[in-house]
This record gives structure tokens, C-alpha cells and sequence, in this order.
């Protein structure tokens, strides 16, 4: 018993070396980290936009209006500061371009009534670099104008003001959050020690993470937001894998058994459990791999990295920490006036719940798809776009400066397409061509940016009169593809990229669902022992993201959440890294549940080899725990609700609603109502023989 001591001890000295460590090197970590990302790779659109930039017409990092203030001097002041303005920042270090209607003659940069001018910038560097030098650049050109209005905008400008509200209204979440989930977590655990368990875990996973996501971000793009994914998904998976380990540790010891007994009855049934859903979720987030979009690639090397660390610190950590506990890991329960079961404890509601379920398996779950049916409904009609500032409140400055800038100007920047056409009769037909495109539904101008003959390339801005993002966009872009021109074309612009990155996660969505499939049939085949298990738990699954999906169309798209979660403004588009992002959190945690709820009944079926009897002791065993679990992850996420960003609120709301309608719905109804109407046949597999999972204990039947 000594030895077993000083090898507790050990592991929790490893760890807490590990998380000073991990302390040390995270400021590295998190100055190593960009942002944005959010725009596909390798696509036309982003070719048009580095061949335009070799020919000499950047698009724009930061936009600055240039008008009078209230009651201020006579018009033509207002095209001098523009002047001054542009002159000046053509001398700051971190400018790479700028030019205004003065410069260019590009009447498009002057608003329709003139007294509000336009001075586009081009920053250096990487992303961050253009974030962090912003504001410096703002402070140049206003004091090269101190009697003006200037109000920035643009891409650069919009992302660094949702990188500061989301940081601030992360940390107000949480403390919000904080109260209610830690109540949950003594109800669910049965104490407060026990309850600061899944916090050590997660902590340790999330810490470690961190660093080596800084160190990934040198080969290669890694957003900051990859931190909030980690979070999100480290904690999920720690409250998980630490209640079921704690449930069957205190099973095992209600029974009789020493401490040292239970874990290893605990580490033979749920520990298995925990591996194989680990490797399950890292399934589902690594297929994010697969697509071409730098931020989604940033968030599935998160959460894989940190779903590894969460199995790992919960299969050593934890039981090295039980083991110096002892007793005293159950110590303290405010809530024992009020509990009617410990944890471990059958479940009398889902034990109840269940059988109702199993006697009448076609109604219940013709019910339970009928429902998840309705939910996901909505999700046909979902269109994808790309985040920019509208998920900032309209009040805030950087949005109310954009939409300034779209009601005021004729063609803002955000409208116009970017046309390179490169060969040997492309300048000498730019003006044929020109006037095509002028033609094209949808374009309202076209004005020639550059000719370059030494390069046999020209470069057109045509205006569109639909917004990014809009189907009507999306249309004018493709049309402008199709048309006849004298030479190779690439189109780029705001609404190019938001169609490509589009089409780029469709195209590689069937590659994703495709791996996935493939690698959860053969992880959930090889953890039950049976083909027709696994199958079903795809096809649940699917039905749970449905819902969870359709349900944020009319929340976020449609702009129906509105009022139920704070103003925002509905774009009729989901940003689909975000989206991807949720749907692969909600399958994790999907995949997560049913591993845990298979395992179980997988188990009772050995014992019994009845099919129903097996369902209801399984659900009951798991009921409470997957329903606790989803609740702690549900309200963590929700908080996000609260934010003044739409993309915030977006994830959170998304996150809890998959969670809980996983839990609730599809596990505790539609699960046990396919598996009894299988009956036997849940459990065929070619040339299977019998032979019982590695738990050799016998169950206690029926509720507690």
C-alpha cells in the first residue's frame, strides 16, 4: 500500500511540474498565436487577390472616412485632409500601401453626396502584425487631421474589436457560469472535493494544450481562437470521463470493495470506455483536417490535442488523486438533505422512463424522430457566409462605421469584385471585356484598375449591387466567371471569397463524413463487438446534429433568437467555420454519450443476455450521469448567450442545444427505443462468439 502511495504521489508531482510548465510557456504560446483565418485556401478568389496585389491594386486592411465635423469647415477642406492624410501615412513603417479618390481619381472612394471621402490602407506583415500595428495607424491619421471626423473600418479593424469584445465577454461568462456550474457539479458528483476533481482535469489538459498549440503555430496557422475551442471541449470531456470514473469507483465500493478494487474495476470498464471515446472524438474533430479553411484546421488541432490530454490526465491524474483522497474525496455534501441517489446509483426516473420507452419502441421512437425531424427542418435552407463585423453589435464602432460606409458610398469596398485578366491580348481587349461585364446582371460600373503590359495582365474592379454572402452575390460572382475574355480571368472580392469558401467546405464535406464513418464504425465495431451497434449510432447521431443544426438557422439565420438572446443582427448567412466547429463539438460529444451508454449496456447484456432488461439497467446506470454531464457542459456554453457577439453567442447556443438534445432525447428516448426494437439482433456480428467485455463484476439490477 506504501509503494501505491509513492506512485500517487509521483503521477500528481508529474502533473503539477507539468502544469507550471505549461504556466511558464503560455504567454510564448498565446504572442505565437494569429487571427482571422476564417477565408479558404488555394481557391480563385484568394489567387485573384495575390495576382492584384503583384500588379499593384491591394485590397484594403483598414478603411478611414474623411468627413467635416458638425458645424466644421467648407467641402474642399475635407479633400485636403484627404491629401494630407494619405501623404502621411505613406510614411508610417507599417503601411504598405494607401490611396484615396485624390490619388486614384476613383470616384467610388467619395461618397454620393461628397463630403465624406475614403482613404484605403494596405498594411505590412501577417495578420496579427496588420492587428497590432492598427491602431497606431488610426492615432497617424487623425492626428495628421485633427479637425476632421476619421471613423476606421475594414477587415483588420472589425476582427480586432471582436477579438476584444469576445475576450471581455468570455471572462464575463465565465463568472456568470461559475455559480450555477459549480452547484451542478456537487450535485453531480456528491461532494465538493469530488466536484473540484473535473476542474484539476480539465485545468491540466487545457494548460498543456496551449503550449503545444504555440508550438504547432510555428509550421503552421494557428488562430487564438483554437484556445476557446480547447476550453470548451477540455472541459466537456473532463466533466465526462471524471464522473463516469467516479460512478463506478463508488459502485464498485458500495459493494464492499477496498479502494484499490474499485479503481481497478473502474479502469477495466469505464477507463476502456474513456479510451475508446477519446480516440472516437479524435476522430471526428481530426476529419476537420480535410478542409481548407485555416481557422476550422486551428480548432480541430485543438480539440484533438486536448481530447488526448483529458483521457490521459483522467486515466493517471485522477486515480493517483482518489488514492491520497480516500474517503475524503467524498467529504462534504452541502446537497445530502436534499439527494435521493449518490453517485453510481441507479436512476428511479430514467430506470422508469426507459421501460415505458422499451414496452411501446415503435411509438416512442416514431415520436422522437417525428421531433428531431421538425428540428432540423430549418437546416435545409442554411446558406453560408463568412463573419465579419455585423456579428458585432450595430452599436459598436467598427460596425456602425461599416454600415456607414455601405449607406453612403456608391460602391463600397466590400462590393467590388476583383478581375484579373492575364495573357497576351489582355490589355489590348480590357475594354471589349470591360464592357461585357458592365453588362452582366447584378454589376452596377466597372473601372480599370491597372494595365500591365510588360505583364500582359489588367486588373478590373467591377461594383456589385448585392451583398456578400447573398445568393443573388453568389450568382453575380459566377456569372462574371462565365463570361467570354481575352485571356486567363480570376475573380476575388469580399463576395468571391465567401461563394469559394462556401463551395470549398462543401466540396469536402463528403470526404469528412466519409472518414468519419468509416473510423467511428471501426472504433464503435471493435468496443461492441457488433456491426449493427456502431450503424445505429451513426444514423442517431446524424439525427441529433439535425436538430441541433435547424434549431440555429432560426435562431441566428432566420434572426428568430432576437428576442430570447439579446439584439443582434440576423445576416441571413452562418459562418461556416463556426458552424463546422459546432457540428463537429456536437458529434464529439454525441460520439462521447453513446460510447459511455454502449459500454454499459453492452455490459448488462453479457451478464443477462436479455435485450430490453439490459437497455433499462444500462440507461438507468447512465441516465443521470450523461444528463449531469450535459447539463455542466450546457450551462458553461450558454453563458456565451450573453455576449454582445452573434458569433459568440452562436457557439455557445449551439454547443448547449447538442448537448442537451443528445442527452436528453436521443439517449434517454430514441436510443433505447432502436435498440429494443432491434432486440437481438443490436448485438449480430459475422462469426461473433460470445465473450464478456472486461468487466467480470456482477450488476445489482433495477434502480436505486
Amino acid at each position: 500500500m506504501d509503494a501505491v502511495r509513492r506512485r500517487a504521489w509521483l503521477v500528481v508531482a508529474c502533473a503539477l511540474l507539468a502544469a507550471a510548465c505549461a504556466g511558464v510557456l503560455a504567454p510564448m504560446a498565446f504572442s505565437a498565436l494569429s487571427t482571422g483565418g476564417a477565408v479558404a485556401t488555394d481557391t480563385e478568389a484568394m489567387r485573384a487577390r495575390r495576382q492584384a496585389e503583384r500588379l499593384g491594386v491591394p485590397s484594403p486592411d483598414l478603411l478611414l472616412t474623411v468627413s467635416q465635423r458638425p458645424g466644421g469647415e467648407r467641402e474642399a477642406s475635407v479633400r485636403d485632409s484627404a491629401t494630407a492624410m494619405t501623404e502621411t501615412l505613406a510614411g508610417q513603417r507599417d503601411v504598405k500601401a494607401v490611396w484615396s479618390a485624390q490619388t486614384t481619381g476613383d470616384t467610388w472612394l467619395r461618397s454620393k453626396d461628397g463630403r465624406t471621402l475614403l482613404v484605403a490602407v494596405r498594411l505590412k506583415g501577417t495578420d496579427k502584425e496588420r492587428k497590432q500595428a492598427a491602431p497606431a495607424v488610426v492615432a497617424a491619421a487623425r492626428s495628421a487631421v485633427p479637425r476632421m471626423q476619421v471613423e476606421p473600418s475594414g477587415e483588420v479593424w472589425a476582427n480586432r474589436e471582436i477579438d476584444e469584445t469576445i475576450e471581455r465577454d468570455l471572462s464575463r461568462a465565465e463568472l456568470l457560469a461559475a455559480p450555477v456550474l459549480f452547484v451542478v457539479l456537487v450535485f453531480a458528483y456528491g461532494s465538493v472535493v469530488s466536484a473540484l476533481l473535473p476542474v484539476v482535469v480539465a485545468a491540466l489538459a487545457i494548460g498543456c494544450t496551449i503550449p503545444v498549440l504555440g508550438l504547432l503555430a510555428q509550421v503552421v496557422d494557428v488562430s487564438r481562437v483554437a484556445v476557446n475551442a480547447a476550453s470548451a471541449i477540455g472541459f466537456g470531456l473532463a466533466v465526462d470521463y471524471s464522473l463516469f470514473l467516479l460512478a463506478r469507483v463508488r459502485e464498485e465500493t458500495s459493494r464492499g470493495g477496498d479502494l484499490h478494487t474499485a479503481l481497478a474495476a473502474a479502469r477495466r470498464s469505464s477507463g476502456r470506455s474513456v479510451a475508446f471515446s477519446a480516440a472516437a472524438v479524435t476522430v471526428c474533430l481530426a476529419t476537420a483536417l480535410l478542409v481548407p479553411v485555416p481557422m476550422l484546421r486551428a480548432l480541430s488541432l485543438a480539440g484533438t490535442i486536448v481530447t488526448v490530454l483529458a483521457a490521459l490526465v483522467a486515466l493517471t491524474v485522477l486515480p493517483a488523486c482518489l488514492r491520497l483522497l480516500g474517503p475524503r474525496a467524498q467529504a462534504w455534501d452541502p446537497l445530502a438533505r436534499w439527494r435521493r441517489a449518490r453517485t453510481g446509483d441507479g436512476s428511479r426516473f430514467w430506470h422508469r422512463t426507459t421501460t415505458t420507452v422499451t414496452a411501446r419502441p415503435l411509438l416512442a421512437g416514431g415520436l422522437a424522430v417525428l421531433l428531431l425531424a421538425l428540428l432540423a427542418a430549418p437546416f435545409t435552407h442554411a446558406q453560408l457566409g463568412i463573419v465579419d463585423e455585423r456579428t458585432l453589435p450595430s452599436s459598436a464602432p467598427a460596425a456602425a462605421a461599416a454600415e456607414r460606409v455601405r449607406a453612403e458610398f456608391t460602391a463600397p469596398p466590400e462590393r467590388l469584385l476583383t478581375v484579373v485578366v492575364t495573357g497576351p491580348q489582355a490589355t489590348d481587349g480590357a475594354p471589349a471585356y470591360g464592357d461585357r461585364l458592365a453588362r452582366v446582371p447584378g454589376i452596377t460600373g466597372v473601372h480599370v484598375a491597372r494595365v500591365a503590359p510588360s505583364a500582359e495582365a489588367v486588373v478590373l474592379l467591377a461594383a456589385t449591387a448585392a451583398a456578400p454572402g447573398t445568393p443573388e452575390a453568389d450568382s453575380v460572382v459566377r456569372k462574371v466567371r462565365q463570361t467570354p475574355a481575352p485571356g486567363s480571368v480570376a475573380v476575388g472580392g469580399r463576395a468571391a471569397e465567401v461563394l469559394d469558401t462556401a463551395d470549398a467546405v462543401r466540396g469536402a464535406l463528403p470526404r469528412c463524413l466519409l472518414l468519419l464513418a468509416v473510423g467511428l464504425l471501426a472504433l464503435l465495431g471493435a468496443f461492441t463487438r457488433t456491426l449493427v451497434a456502431p450503424l445505429k449510432a451513426l444514423l442517431v447521431a446524424a439525427a441529433s446534429l439535425g436538430a441541433s443544426l435547424g434549431a440555429l438557422v432560426v435562431l441566428f439565420q432566420d434572426g428568430h433568437g432576437n428576442a430570447v438572446l439579446g439584439h443582434f443582427t440576423a445576416t441571413g448567412t452562418l459562418d461556416a467555420s463556426t458552424l463546422l466547429f459546432v457540428l463537429f463539438i456536437a458529434l464529439a460529444l454525441s460520439v462521447d454519450y453513446e460510447v459511455f451508454l454502449l459500454g454499459r449496456i453492452r455490459e448488462e447484456y453479457d451478464h443477462c443476455g436479455d435485450n430490453r432488461t439490459s437497455i433499462i439497467e444500462g440507461v438507468a446506470r447512465t441516465g443521470r450521469l450523461m444528463t449531469s454531464a450535459a447539463a455542466a457542459v450546457a450551462i458553461s456554453t450558454a453563458a456565451m448567450a450573453t455576449s454582445h457577439v452573434a458569433l459568440l453567442k452562436f457557439i455557445g447556443i449551439g454547443v448547449a442545444l447538442g448537448a442537451l438534445v443528445d442527452a436528453v432525447l436521443v439517449r434517454g428516448v430514441l436510443v433505447p427505443a432502436v435498440m429494443a426494437a432491434l432486440g437481438p439482433a443490436n448485438w449480430w456480428a459475422p462469426a461473433r462468439t460470445r465473450s464478456p467485455l472486461l468487466i467480470t463484476t456482477p450488476v445489482k439490477k433495477g434502480g436505486s
